[in-house]
């Protein structure tokens, strides 16, 4: 399964606000074996962000929009991710019932809160007030974080994929001198290999099965030289 995740929102444009929404998306599909193909960033404009809908939701299995949700000037998904399928915002009596049944009337909202694309399925806000949608394979999660994150939770296994698995290897050589040995690696395994350099380099080896990645990892052990466990 094949993921796009969209995150909405001037603040992380500008860097008010750290991404800590997609790095946990991408965390939790990974741990679903989804692999996530883009995490786009987009202000808060219909237009743009109707436009990068659009476009994800043709390309890839599913999209995760996350963020402008409610009720303030700027908060414009809803009515964004509507006017990428060409529909209607309308009050959806489902989310209007949740609501209810959590105690808020008519009074206590703004009018656009039950508001969502017609014919979606709504997602409840355990946390909040704000509901989510699912249009077609377009799924709308508030931004705030606690959100998002139980709203995610509601529909995780909506989203499976191949688990893979992934061991690690420190390396205490620069990354220019392992460039011959990742390619023999990827040569002599199934696996697929990332160089992360710092103080070390951290070569993470990803392959279909545990054995296959170890089998990898303990090859480039064999051949390297490694950094000295007392002195991470």
């Amino acid at each position: 399964m094949n993921v796009a995740i969209v995150t909405v929102g001037n603040e992380l444009l500008v860097g008010d606000t750290e991404n800590t929404n997609a790095t946990w998306l991408c965390d939790r599909l990974d741990d679903r074996g989804v692999s996530v193909r883009r995490v786009t960033v987009v202000p808060d404009e219909v237009a743009e962000i109707a436009r990068v809908v659009n476009e994800y939701y043709a390309e890839y299995d599913a999209v995760i929009v996350t963020g402008g949700l409610g009720p303030t000037h700027d908060d414009v998904t809803m009515a964004a991710v509507a006017a990428a399928f060409g529909r209607e915002l309308v009050e959806n009596e489902e989310a209007a019932a949740w609501l209810a049944e959590r105690g808020y009337s008519a009074d206590d909202l703004t009018a656009e809160t039950t508001h969502l694309p017609a014919d979606c399925r709504p997602l409840a806000n355990e946390p909040g007030v704000a509901p989510g949608a699912v249009v077609e394979s377009v799924y709308v999660l508030p931004g705030v974080p606690t959100e998002m994150k139980a709203m995610f939770e509601s529909v995780a296994d909506e989203f499976n994929g191949t688990p893979t698995h992934t061991v690690t290897v420190d390396v205490d050589e620069p990354e220019s001198a392992l460039l011959a040995r990742f390619a023999e690696l990827q040569e002599t395994f199934d696996v697929s290999v990332g160089s992360y350099p710092g103080e070390s380099v951290r070569v993470k080896i990803t392959a279909a099965t545990a054995a296959e990645a170890e089998r990898a990892a303990e090859w480039v052990r064999e051949r390297s030289v490694l950094v000295d466990a007392d002195q991470r």
